[in-house]
């Protein structure tokens, strides 16, 4: 089973920045898609961002102009880039991975919390 873990969340005021990380425990080459997904307390779980394998990312329209997902190869890492936070941007967010065929992992989440 490949292990996922997030760090980077914290508070952050209305304007501000973070930048979440996700380590993965083998190599990210092996791995088709990754990205992010955040729920808030009594919503729904949303996609937010997402990078395939060959660089072709995808963002929620909620978010783009604002955040950037990246990856370090080397470093078995995803980034998302948070700019611009807004409160509503305030959930857990989890890191996920798909390895086809029917492989998918999840993180355990890392908090963000955006101050009005």
């Amino acid at each position: 089973q490949v292990q996922l873990v997030e760090s980077g969340g914290g508070l952050v005021q209305s304007g501000g920045s973070l930048r979440l990380s996700c380590s993965a425990s083998t190599s990210i080459s092996s791995l088709n898609l990754m990205g992010w997904y955040r729920q808030a307390p009594g919503k729904q779980r949303e996609s937010v961002a997402h990078i395939s394998s060959s660089g072709t990312t995808t963002y929620a329209d909620s978010v783009k102009g604002r955040f950037t997902i990246s990856r370090d190869n080397a470093r078995n890492t995803v980034y998302l880039q948070m700019n611009s936070l807004k409160p509503e941007d305030t959930a857990v967010y989890y890191c996920n991975a798909l390895q086809v065929p029917l492989h998918t992992y999840w993180g355990q989440g890392t908090q963000v919390t955006v101050s009005s």
